[in-house]
């Protein structure tokens, strides 16, 4: 629901906040007073281009702002959120447009993008006026109205189930095929990789024990060389470490026979002589296990040449051509089981493309059911307005395609999101002329008619937005004119209605009286907006009969229409 409408510096408007509330809202006002700049005014906060020229002369921006409380916030909360706006109980939506031409936009004081606000204005207001900001009028909108009107959402979510599983199924084969193609141009150099990396048997470290080795084979002369001084300095000249420490040894037992407190410092020599004998019979194994081997040597350096070729060729480290030599072979194993996965793909979506047309056909059958009650209905309701010869129908077709995942009676269709019709609203005003489609109505009056037709039949089983019409009068008067009034106050007790009217008979059906006046105010022309009380409503009504010159009998009879109008319900 509408709850408020802030102006400010926009045309004739300085600045004025309008309250709105639930059921029927008429606004009347003499020609010219700005009735079409409140049109205009909601027009920006739903997203239509602005210009400099909708500024108040004087003035460094115009702002505009409404405040609603939607109701059903499904769809629109996945607009929200994908814009990053907080929803919150109430919604803000708020345009200002500088002199200089550029155009802000927000949503509950979030910045947001003209089309995200565009969006969200369509699915909170539809506005019928000279700018056609109007639902009805587009064909992609159909469908959900003809299905509303059925009440077929079980219907749509069983189809919509199978058509996400086949899209799903679809995805995974296209991507099978895509890795099969890949695969198929790289095979070859995926099998030379493989089978190089397979002959170099590389093993985790190997390049760090290759170092190591190949420093050892290095250094074998050094290596025996220095075991051979370590070992005559400890075991084998007669001066050496072995030899004196046995011969301490030896001293130091005679001392400890004499000196009990030396018998530890006994043992501790005692244990350096088997320590520096162990030492060299280490060195000496040691020394007798150097290889020298150049034809050993050689190997091993080709070796670790070998695989720094394969580091610079592949550019990673030897951990890393191991894995590359995994992933390689398992990517090439996986064109074998390519074939398998494939055909079991194509099976399920075989079977989901079954199941998919089944639910179409259904669905397309129950459309067809609703659409020949919607077309009575409408029928019916365009004869209450005064269309007497109304023809609506509502058109289905289908598109045809060699590869189309719906296949009913030896022939293929696209499938779409919500079945495979395609539905668009026709109509036909006069004898004798063939229904057109509805953007192509063109007359104003009948086009009025026509919508408020349509949305009374369809209000009752859609969620439609908040309806404004702005001069939905026009072209009709006398009875049609009651009719209209009575269309949109029955229309108004399940859903906020705003309309504009120069007729008495559609005033007097009003909840709720606005009245626009244009005055002069310090030499410059503004526009207000004022709500009516009860007697004020009675005057505005018997304005409208008689203009200003009215009298005690208009009045009377602006009286009667208004309790005509309450006693009609």
């Amino acid at each position: 629901m509408l709850t408020n409408l802030y102006i400010k510096n926009f045309a004739l408007i300085e600045e004025l906040s309008i309250e709105f509330s639930k059921g029927l809202t008429i606004i009347t006002g003499e020609t010219g007073a700005g009735k079409s700049i409140l049109i205009g005014a909601l027009n920006q906060v739903l997203g239509i281009r602005a210009n400099s020229d909708l500024v108040r002369s004087g003035s460094s921006k115009a702002i505009v702002e409404a405040a609603l409380t939607p109701e059903n916030t499904q769809r629109l909360d996945i607009i929200l959120e994908q814009a990053g706006i907080d929803p919150g109980k109430e919604l803000f939506l708020r345009r200002e447009i500088s002199a200089k031409g550029q155009s802000r936009c927000f949503i509950n004081d979030s910045p947001c993008t003209l089309q995200v606000l565009k969006q969200v204005g369509d699915l909170l207001i539809d506005l019928h006026g000279q700018h056609e900001h109007q639902l009805l009028l587009h064909p992609e909108t159909h469908v959900s109205m003809l299905d509303g009107f059925g009440q077929l959402e079980s219907r749509i979510e069983s189809y919509q189930k199978a058509y996400a599983h086949l899209k799903q199924r679809r995805k995974e084969l296209e991507r099978l095929a895509a890795d099969a193609d890949r695969i198929k141009e790289k095979r070859e150099l995926l099998e030379y990789q493989l089978k190089e990396l397979e002959s170099l048997d590389l093993k985790k470290g190997e390049n760090v024990e290759l170092e190591e080795e190949i420093t050892l084979h290095e250094n074998s002369e050094t290596r025996f060389s220095l075991c051979a001084a370590i070992n005559e300095q400890l075991y084998d000249t007669e001066r050496s470490a072995f030899v004196q420490l046995s011969e301490a040894v030896q001293q130091l037992g005679r001392l400890a026979a004499i000196d009990k407190g030396f018998s530890v410092h006994l043992e501790d020599a005692e244990s350096a002589k088997s320590l520096v004998e162990e030492l060299s019979r280490t060195i000496r194994n040691y020394s007798e296990s150097i290889e020298f081997n150049p034809e050993h040597l050689d190997t091993l350096r080709e070796r670790q040449m070998q695989l720094q070729r394969a580091r610079k060729k592949y550019g990673k480290t030897i951990e890393e051509l191991i894995d590359l030599k995994q992933n390689i072979a398992e990517e090439l194993s996986l064109e074998n089981n390519l074939s398998d996965r494939t055909e079991q793909i194509s099976e399920e979506i075989s079977a989901l493309g079954k199941e998919l047309s089944e639910h179409a056909a259904e669905l397309s059958s129950k459309r067809r059911n609703t659409a020949d009650k919607l077309e009575q209905a409408i029928a019916h309701e365009l004869r209450s307005l005064g269309i007497s010869h109304g023809l609506f129908s509502a058109g289905i077709t289908h598109e045809t395609s060699e590869n189309g995942d719906i296949f009913f009676e030896g022939q293929r269709y696209t499938a779409f999101e919500n079945g495979y019709d395609r539905i668009e609203f026709f109509l036909s005003t006069n004898i004798g002329e063939s229904p057109k489609p509805l953007a192509r109505i063109a007359s104003g009056g009948e086009i009025s008619r026509v919508m408020l037709a349509m949305k009374s039949v369809l209000a009752e089983n859609t969620q439609l937005p908040i309806l404004i019409f702005d001069e939905i009068d026009t072209g009709i008067s006398g009875k049609i004119a009651d009719a209209v009034g009575r269309s949109l106050r029955n229309l108004s007790r399940t859903h906020q209605i705003i309309s504009i009217t120069h007729l008495p008979q559609i005033a007097a059906m009003a909840d709720h009286h606005l009245s626009v006046e244009k005055t002069v105010q310090d030499g410059r022309t503004i526009t207000t907006v004022k709500p009516l009380d009860k007697k004020e409503h009675i005057a505005a009504v018997a304005n409208l009969i008689s203009g200003r010159q009215r009298s005690e009998s208009t009045l009377r009879a602006a009286a009667e229409l208004i309790e005509h109008a309450k006693s009609s319900e």
